[in-house]
């Protein structure tokens, strides 16, 4: 017998918590690169509290801001905005030198760095070297490999889902114990690894270090959170690392990064329930990019795409390797819509597109002459898929130096319409160049 209990207030349906501040994030919508730092920076100006919810230093986001170049790799993008308080969230994995090497490297720039880690799971050197030398074993067993950053970001998430993975909390815990699970750590991927070797003492001495230098960064995850939305009012920002086409469940598996990097990782990457979950921005390049190997529909090798790569100089942040490019592809906008409920696109780079004639757009896969009303899971059948495109003209003058929305030609505005009435999301930003200030805000 099951009981079900109501509350005849409310008509038999239990009362909704909407109390408490709400969550605005930002998730990239493609194969990453979007320019979520951009926008990051961009509505960082105005929040109190910034948070990263997964992924680790993999992720590279480029802000421009007065002229001058960052990147960021695991600190936030919104990091520049000094008021605000920096969170690394539970979902995190953290390579401690990679973190305080980047901390340090921004408060000789004068920023206030303020970091509140919740307690992710440890990256260690080993986990790097075990994802490089994965990548040869790959190649050697099945003559292609995933192409990693090879920043041991797979290798730690799998320490975390087989319970082996070391957190930070640990870390400030008891040392001696932490040591022994460290060494049984490193001695399971020896046994995995013949030719894997690990300075044992050397770590454990560091690690013994990077303890005392981060113990006053490190918070309660969930107690943090839960002031931090049902205190006073402020405004919470979340970042999401990669992209929804990298997602490791709704991702063109294999290849892709291996946490979730659409919207329900930021409820688990930080302990954020659902219901505070407010406007969720996806960032969407004007045409399509993406580094590394797998299935790309929309992708031109030619003279399309030697000119995208070109224009936009698209190479990667953390890797340094080219991006594939190609024409913008709606199904995969649609695909990433149905997964994290946009409110609204960020739409980036339409300053690229501004020498071109013709613009082809992506609209629909067809599969053995028929069109498919979905996006593939599997990739050999994505890599069969016809693309069918529209085209449309090029505005073919700068818009660089546009500002408004009234500022863009014509034709740009028309390509920024069909984009949305297609994927049925508005687009509120449209980017035209690399600085804060080239972000025109339509609504």
């Amino acid at each position: 017998m099951s009981i079900c209990y109501t509350n005849p207030g409310t008509g038999g349906k239990r009362p909704r918590n909407d109390k408490g501040n709400k969550v605005t994030v930002v998730l990239g919508a493609q194969w990453g690169d979007e320019g979520k730092g951009k926008v990051v920076d961009l509505l960082a100006t105005e929040s109190d509290i910034i948070c990263r919810c997964q992924g680790g230093n993999n992720a590279g986001h480029t802000v421009v801001v007065d002229g001058k170049e960052y990147d960021f790799h695991l600190l936030p993008s919104g990091i520049i905005n000094s008021k605000a308080v920096s969170v690394i969230g539970n979902g995190v994995v953290i390579h401690l030198p990679g973190l305080l090497e980047e901390a340090e490297k921004n408060e000789k720039k004068g920023w206030k760095i303020q970091i509140s880690m919740l307690s992710g799971v440890i990256m260690f050197d080993f986990h790097q070297a075990v994802d490089g030398l994965q990548e040869v074993q790959r190649q050697a067993q099945d003559g292609i490999n995933i192409g990693t950053t090879k920043k041991g970001i797979g290798p730690t998430y799998s320490s975390k889902a087989s319970r082996t993975g070391l957190r930070i909390c640990d870390l400030l815990d008891d040392f001696k114990d932490f040591s022994t699970r460290f060494k049984n750590l490193a001695q399971q991927y020896q046994a995995m690894f013949p030719t894997l070797v690990v300075d044992v003492d050397g770590q454990l001495n560091k690690l013994k270090e990077y303890a005392e230098r981060i113990r006053p960064m490190v918070r309660d995850g969930v107690y943090f959170m839960y002031d931090a939305i049902n205190g006073p009012p402020k405004k919470i920002l979340v970042e999401g690392a990669n992209a929804a086409l990298l997602d490791i469940d709704f991702g063109t598996y294999p290849f892709v990064t291996s946490s979730n990097c659409t919207v329900g990782g930021v409820c688990t990457g930080l302990g954020i329930p659902p219901l505070n979950i407010g406007d969720v921005y996806g960032v969407v390049k004007a045409y399509t990019t993406r580094v590394g190997i797998g299935a790309f529909p929309t992708e031109q090798l030619n003279e399309v795409g030697e000119l995208l790569q070109t224009r936009g100089h698209e190479v990667g942040v953390t890797t340094g390797r080219k991006r594939r490019c190609g024409w913008l592809d709606l199904v995969i906008l649609r695909y990433a819509n149905m997964i994290n409920g946009f409110t609204a696109f960020a739409l980036t780079k339409l300053d690229i597109l501004d020498v071109m004639d013709e613009i082809k757009v992506g609209v629909s896969y067809k599969l053995k002459g028929k069109k498919i009303p979905y996006f593939p899971a599997n990739m050999d059948v994505l890599q069969k898929v016809e693309v069918e495109y529209e085209k449309l003209p090029g505005w073919k003058s700068d818009t660089s130096a546009c500002r408004k929305w009234e500022d863009l030609p014509g034709k740009a505005q028309n390509y920024i319409r069909f984009v949305e009435n297609h994927v049925g999301v508005p687009i509120k930003w449209v980017g035209v160049g690399k600085g804060r200030e080239s972000m025109i805000q339509t609504f």
